[in-house]
């Protein structure tokens, strides 16, 4: 004899539920709170070759992009970049130079006059 003499009832299946589910847009751009920008490049020098490296993410409007690559130069190339950076940093330092230069008690555009 079978110490169980009830048989337990099979459990009917789960209803799913057939209604649509509305999905939402990306928020307005007027509710934008939070962005961001980041790039990163660097150029480097070995042997007769230069590297360059780049990489740059944003995330606006909802949405993460991302951008990256990777390259070589002939070293003539890297050498003419690095030669007009530093002009370029030396003309600004000039500027700067040139317009502190009042401060400076001998400078050759001020004119002494002596009776």
């Amino acid at each position: 004899m079978n110490k169980h003499p009830v048989r337990r009832a099979e459990p009917a299946p789960p209803e799913v539920e057939t209604e649509v589910v509305e999905v939402m847009g990306p928020a307005a751009r007027a509710n934008q709170f939070v962005s961001f920008r980041y790039s990163y490049t660097e150029i480097s020098a070995s042997g007769g070759k230069a590297r360059v490296r780049s990489r740059k993410a944003r995330f606006e409007d909802g949405k993460l992009t991302s951008e990256a690559f990777e390259g070589e130069l002939e070293r003539s190339a890297y050498e003419r970049m690095v030669s007009d950076a530093q002009h370029q940093f030396l003309g600004q330092a000039a500027l700067v130079m040139k317009s502190l230069s009042w401060l400076l008690p001998f400078s050759g555009k001020r004119r002494l006059d002596r009776d």
